[in-house]
């Protein structure tokens, strides 16, 4: 389970996010992982939040986490 004010690394992009709280997600009360991000980009501000599954998030990718506790 992610820990919740953590920050972690995406494996892709390598910018960092900061992990808010798990909630569940209304339709299908699936686990989800709620985040900002803790930089900015051309398509979105710094402080975006995101929201993934749980299981996404937790899946590695090409033999490395999808996301990394830093």
């Amino acid at each position: 389970m992610p820990e919740i004010g953590a920050i972690y690394k995406h494996y892709k992009n390598h910018q960092n996010y900061q992990v808010i709280a798990i909630g569940k997600n209304s339709e299908t009360l699936e686990d989800m992982v709620i985040y900002k991000a803790l930089y900015e980009s051309d398509k979105f501000p710094n402080g975006q939040i995101w929201c993934r599954p749980l299981k996404i998030w937790q899946e590695s990718v090409n033999g490395e986490p999808r996301f990394k506790k830093i």
